[in-house]
């Protein structure tokens, strides 16, 4: 067996000289079924080191095991692009002393690169290692897709720890990270439960609002003007999102378009239409479901992407600039178009920008679906509770009541308007949302700051505040 590999994690990560005040960075695309952040932090916990920094792409449910080392000072500060469940509750209450640093999916690459985020230990949860140390996502019980979140870490970081489940018996052929990029391997039992993959919303809906937003979503495409060959694509895993790609399926289908490429996180339904022949390829930074996960082990077209290639503004280009729309969720959207993606109405973490303001910056046409009302209330809001993408990258408020269209965008509401669609100032939309469930209470927000957001290019856009 190769040197490389040790009998365990606490070995791997003393051989990777970890001490206190240290950075350990991670992925996250085993998502909310990730065995491995919290197996290594145990490890950490149990060597006496303090004060690390957390550096995750995305924190999930799973990860409710950090509030403890949180408090016991193990970790002292937390670096990511998402966070929900438990953990972010904690957050949202005080529990950790510094900020948290809110990054984008294009930003967290951004940082990695120029120095920023620093990182001294990048551990991998690897799906399949070789004999030599090569990894890749898609072989192996735990297979889990493409891994490109963790590959600008693995470039940067000083030290590399790759935990696995399962070592191949032959030589990789699909290598997503060399050997000589990797100093530690580690087995253990399990890495982590593929099924936790599948987190959150991604099955096709059946709700007639949901379906009422995605077909007004595919009419504003359809009327841009940009529905043509060579349309490249984004959306995210929602029921309206998911249900607008089965409405653009049948655009495509009818006017016997092919369009280039399929981006970000992607799921069955994606799968479906390059399988179909309606897109040349697929750019995966990260898989949503196992369907994606064998395609792209299977299919020569559906390709892996690390998050520099996905979206750092600071290389030369990256995938984002080349998309013509994108279809993106909010949980506010305020009378400037700029959107919350990151707390609810109450001032708790429920999220995080992930790609949501790359691909707002890089789209031809970023239209914003959601609801006019959730929860009992309004989506459309006077100011943002928190701000995770400004008004200036977004062109289209989509709801089941009517489609805003961003003043800036006169040449859009022009053709909207010639194609009969329900256009609506966003301030008639908030009316219509106020007479529905009246004006809520303004939320009263805490002195404590326990969150920083960070727009892509590094410049720091809002601030979360305890609750």
């Amino acid at each position: 067996m190769n040197h490389k590999f040790l009998p365990d994690v606490a070995t791997a990560l003393r051989e990777a000289g970890l001490a206190d005040n240290m950075t350990l960075s991670f992925h996250h695309h085993m998502r909310n079924g990730d065995f491995v952040a919290n197996m290594v932090l145990e490890a950490a916990a149990q060597l006496g080191v303090k004060g690390l920094t957390i550096a995750m792409s995305s924190l999930f449910p799973v990860h409710e095991a950090m509030i403890p080392h949180i408090k016991s000072g193990v970790i002292a500060a937390i670096d990511t692009d998402y966070m929900s469940g438990p953990l972010a509750a904690a957050i949202s209450r005080g529990v950790l002393e510094k900020p948290v640093m809110f990054r984008s999916h294009g930003g967290r690459p951004r940082a990695i690169g120029e120095g920023s985020l620093k990182i001294d230990i990048a551990v991998v949860a690897a799906p399949c290692v070789d004999a030599y140390g090569n990894i890749n996502g898609v072989q192996g019980p735990s297979a889990c897709g493409s891994l490109g979140y963790i590959l600008p870490d693995v470039e940067h970081a000083a030290k590399v720890v790759a935990v696995t489940d399962f070592v191949s018996d032959e030589a990789l052929r699909h290598i997503s990270i060399p050997h000589n990029r990797v100093d530690h391997v580690v087995r253990v039992d399990r890495i982590g439960d593929p099924a936790g993959i599948v987190s959150g919303s991604i099955s096709m809906t059946r709700d007639p609002l949901a379906l009422a937003i995605a077909r007004n979503a595919q009419a504003v495409i359809r009327a841009s003007g940009l529905l043509r060959d060579g349309f490249n694509y984004q959306t995210g895993a929602g029921g309206a999102s998911l249900a607008a790609s089965t409405f653009l399926r049948d655009d495509m289908r009818k006017l016997g378009l092919k369009g280039g490429f399929l981006l970000g996180g992607i799921t069955k339904y994606m799968v479906e239409m390059i399988e179909e022949g309606l897109f040349e390829n697929i750019f995966d930074v990260q898989c949503f479901d196992l369907s994606s996960v064998r395609s792209i082990r299977d299919n020569a077209a559906h390709q892996e992407i690390s998050a520099d290639t996905y979206a750092n503004p600071k290389q030369k280009s990256c995938c984002v600039d080349f998309l013509d729309a994108v279809l993106l969720g909010a949980s506010e959207v305020d009378l400037d178009f700029n959107v919350n993606v990151l707390t609810d109405s109450n001032g708790m973490i429920i999220g995080g920008s992930g790609g949501h303001n790359d691909a707002a910056a890089g789209a031809d046409l970023t239209i914003i679906v959601a609801p006019l009302v959730r929860a009992r209330l309004p989506i459309v809001v006077e100011r943002c509770t928190t701000i995770t993408t400004p008004g200036k990258d977004v062109d289209v408020l989509v709801t089941e009541q009517g489609i805003a269209v961003n003043p800036r965008r006169t040449d859009l509401t022009d053709r909207l308007k010639a194609a009969g669609l329900p256009v609506r100032t966003i301030e008639e939309l908030r009316e219509k949302a106020l007479r529905i469930t009246g004006k809520p209470r303004p939320m009263e927000k805490g002195d404590r700051v326990v969150g920083l957001v960070e727009y892509r290019d590094g410049t720091i856009v809002d601030k979360v505040y305890a609750v």
